[in-house]
């Protein structure tokens, strides 16, 4: 478990108390030893461009006329129930009990996606851990109002992340602030040089466009894509429908589209 844990306050709740006293944080990281957190932003990173690019092929070809996604590679839909559902769902029925094994087990889990979302949302490797750490010290307090409905319990942590982030900002705006330097920076990917930068240009080229943009369009990419939520469980963070949703990854695909085209990707 990460040391982004330590030094926070003691919970105010008497049962917050109770998980809190039974959940011991590791020592922090001795000084001069490097840490460098990638949380697989690298790999998520990779992930949501090659679903992007493969939605934009989708739309080039409806745009002329084509089947869309013929001949082409079909898109895996990220979120949906998680391949270990009984294992998720017996340590969060542990963890309500007070099981703080159980806590931090889930804590280990979602660590990474709950930091990405915040890292290109706030663009601050710092902040970005003292929220992280925030929002589970929040999910520890309030692990008893969580309703187990078949779901992943992600969208959950990912909407106190959020909250965290309207509360830090005093707005609802979505904003990507990580620079599209960082996010490419954490891929790892060795490739010929010629092939490395033609790729590096195009891969920074989709990321500004994403950021261009409008708000949610921007943050329902960010969440299907590079989060990996459903459609059910980005509604729940965004707090729409699904249908909402649908129809906002369909615009941002159309405006992706309109504002790279004719590039190659």
């Amino acid at each position: 478990m990460s040391r982004r844990m330590q030094g926070r306050a003691s919970m105010p709740a008497r049962r917050g108390r109770a998980h809190a006293a039974r959940w011991v944080a590791p020592a922090p990281v001795p000084a001069g030893i490097p840490v460098l957190p990638d949380h697989g932003l690298g790999d998520a990173t990779r992930s949501f461009l090659d679903s992007l690019r493969v939605l934009l092929a989708a739309a080039a070809a409806a745009a002329g006329g084509g089947a869309p996604g013929g001949g082409g590679t079909a898109l895996q839909q990220p979120g949906g129930i998680p391949e270990d559902m009984d294992r998720v769902a017996a340590l969060v029925e542990l963890a309500q009990g007070g099981d703080a094994e159980a806590f931090g087990l889930l804590y280990e889990r979602y660590v990474d996606l709950v930091y990405r979302y915040i890292y290109v949302r706030v663009g601050s490797r710092h902040l970005a851990e003292d929220l992280t750490s925030e929002t589970f010290v929040r999910a520890l307090r309030r692990i008893d109002s969580f309703s187990w409905q078949g779901r992943d319990i992600a969208a959950w942590f990912v909407t106190i992340a959020r909250n965290l982030i309207t509360d830090h900002a005093k707005s609802a705006r979505f904003r990507l602030e990580v620079s599209t330097a960082d996010m490419l920076d954490a891929d790892r990917r060795v490739d010929a040089p010629e092939t490395e930068v033609l790729q590096h240009l195009r891969d920074t080229r989709l990321l500004e466009a994403v950021r261009d943009l409008k708000p949610e369009q921007a943050e329902c990419v960010v969440l299907r894509f590079l989060q990996g939520l459903s459609l059910a469980e980005t509604a729940a963070v965004i707090g729409k429908s699904e249908g909402a949703v649908k129809q906002l990854q369909l615009r941002a695909v159309r405006a992706l589209h309109r504002a790279l085209d004719g590039e190659v990707l």
